[in-house]
């Protein structure tokens, strides 16, 4: 599997001031050299008519990091389309009667009129006023008030109801790959699996066997290969703390390929993996990848679904119209990328940074070349994604970036992919590259419709795979699949109980009803 290169984010941390955190924030926002690009001229916004929305707006939806949007408009309520500079606006967040602040934010200019601002919290707080400025006029309905308590992503306060959580993360009310993953499973029983799947797969496999109860988290690890558990604790440990999960008993499967083969008729056993296939019949998880991106946004990664909206390269007129691409060799359709490259260098830039799978023939693949920072793709209009051991799982990214997607046809897929649609949010071509030469010159010669399925994704991308989308999924998956339960989730010898973090620099009161 594929995973993306990553570059240090350069932003602003400021002095942290008693009563008050005034955070005025330099915009992230990289070229593909690395230099600020200068702002396009563009109207003056409005600050009544300027736009201010988002869930980082809302007491009651917690996020390792939340966020919120501002879409500027014009003084005739016009949306304006091009980024009135990265400075424009001005975010101050106060926390009323509190001595000490503690709260990081950055603003985001996305370059098409839009900013995404963020913050990450670092304690709880009793209430919350964020003022969104310009030329230090209010903005919108600025100042939002949050009425709290406001928790931060440490503190341990769930919910106690579901439908309630459900509602203030907005939720969807289905989710179509739970429904269909689910329908292969009419029941599931929890002590049969407990036996039956250690005993298939537990040898060859890595697998993590869970039982959460009463919102505790319990765990035993089958196989030899098991560090790959740290990315689920850790997401499963941040949702508890958000929300009461129902009693529920399951297995993950830490590797990158798919397990249960079987047919309904030959008797299935349930396996969430963070890889789907179509001659497969695990239960899809969003990747790793991607959650781990969620739990350290404006941590440890530096490349996450918001970071990567301001780093999208020159505008599209100005993108180089070479298809790129860069990666390892973990599949053989890789090796004919190169060569395809090698061969049409006008019309294809693929290379190789790393050789793992298969031997290095410099002579077929030419040299490796250095490790590009994934912001430096986006100065390219066109984009191939091709599957590496299993789906590659930079597309969330590459789809948020820009440019134009061109998506080889695979039997493998991600929790989000039965949403995409080809020629609506990418270009498809055959699994065995044997059109990718005609549909990148198709991309060539019909430079506006190739714009227009650039935007259709990277939209796609900013309302259905941020970090509440994530959530969400994983909360409704383990409800949905809770209900099929037949017997009681148990906590199984040899499993052992999950911590929480300890927080004894800035612990938090709950002052939420316990269950």
């Amino acid at each position: 599997m594929s995973s993306p290169n990553c570059i240090p984010l350069r932003s602003h941390t400021h002095t942290v001031t008693l009563s008050v955190l005034l955070l005025r924030i330099t915009v992230i926002c990289l070229s593909g050299s690395g230099q600020t690009q200068a702002a396009v001229p563009s109207p003056s916004p409005s600050p009544a008519r300027t736009l201010v929305w988002g869930p980082g707006l809302k007491a009651n939806v917690v996020l390792p990091a939340r966020y919120f949007f501002i879409q500027a408009a014009d003084s005739a309520g016009t949306n304006i389309t091009s980024s009135p500079g990265e400075t424009a606006f001005e975010v101050k967040i106060t926390a009323p009667g509190e001595h000490f602040t503690r709260i990081w934010v950055q603003v985001l200019d996305r370059r098409d009129g839009s900013y995404l601002v963020r913050y990450r919290m670092y304690a709880s707080y009793s209430s919350l006023h964020i003022d969104v400025l310009l030329n230090g006029a209010h903005v919108g309905r600025s100042p939002y008030v949050l009425n709290g308590p406001v928790y931060h992503e440490a503190c341990i306060c769930p919910q106690a109801s579901a439908d309630m959580w459900l509602k203030h993360m907005g939720c969807p009310a289905s989710v179509p790959q739970i429904q269909e993953d689910l329908s292969y499973f009419p029941t599931v029983d929890p002590d049969h699996n407990a036996q039956e799947i250690p005993r298939r797969f537990g040898q060859r496999q890595s697998l993590c066997h869970y039982t959460i109860k009463d919102n505790q988290i319990y765990i035993k690890t089958h196989g030899e290969h098991v560090g790959f558990r740290i990315f689920m604790d850790a997401f499963l440990l941040s949702l508890t703390r958000k929300v009461n999960v129902p009693d529920v008993e399951f297995f993950v499967n830490l590797g990158d390929w798919p397990l249960e083969k079987r047919t309904p008729s030959e008797g299935l056993h349930p396996i969430f993996s963070w890889c789907g296939s179509n001659d497969t019949r695990d239960i899809v998880l969003p990747t790793y990848d991607l959650t781990e991106s969620v739990l350290e946004t404006m941590s440890r990664v530096s490349l996450d679904m918001m970071s990567v909206q301001a780093n999208t390269g020159p505008p599209w007129g100005e993108k180089n119209t070479t298809a790129f691409w860069r990666g390892r060799d973990s599949r053989k359709e890789r090796l004919d990328l190169v060569k395809l490259s090698r061969a049409h260098p006008d019309l294809v830039d693929a290379a190789f940074t790393n050789f793992f799978f298969f031997k290095h023939d410099e002579s077929l693949y030419g040299p490796l070349v250095k490790h590009v920072s994934f912001f430096d793709f986006f100065k390219f209009k066109y984009q191939i994604n091709v599957d590496g051991t299993v789906a590659a799982y930079r597309l969330p990214y590459l789809l948020a970036g820009g440019s134009v997607v061109l998506k080889q046809d695979s039997g493998y897929y991600e929790h989000f992919y039965r949403e995409l649609r080809p020629w609506e949010h990418y270009i498809p071509f055959r699994r065995d590259l044997g059109d990718l030469l005609d549909k990148i010159r198709w991309a060539r010669e019909h430079d506006e419709e190739s714009r227009k399925i650039a935007t259709a994704g990277q939209q796609f991308a900013r309302t259905h795979l941020m970090g509440d989308d994530i959530f969400c999924y994983y909360f409704k998956l383990l409800q949905a699949y809770a209900a099929l339960q037949i017997s009681k989730p148990k906590v199984r010898e040899g499993m052992e109980r999950l911590q929480q973090p300890n927080e004894e620099l800035f612990p938090c009161s709950c002052h939420r009803q316990r269950v």
